[in-house]
């Protein structure tokens, strides 16, 4: 399984934002997006891009690839 969620916590962190803060932005539950952050669930491919869109960062960045 691929891990990305200590790079959103993070971003996340370095926005100054909180896990409720940032499910709204994505239009998702706190729970959801607090799994993503512990690795216990991923994102889907929307959620994905919804949330490389919100930091400006490609999908490549996310996944600490090429970087």
């Amino acid at each position: 399984m691929i891990k990305i969620g200590s790079k959103l916590k993070e971003l996340r962190k370095v926005e100054g934002l909180t896990q409720s803060q940032l499910a709204d932005i994505l239009k998702i539950s706190r729970v959801n997006y607090t799994r993503y952050e512990t690795d216990v669930s991923r994102p889907d491919f929307e959620t994905l891009v919804a949330i490389a869109d919100y930091y400006e960062i490609s999908l490549d960045e996310l996944f600490n690839r090429g970087i």
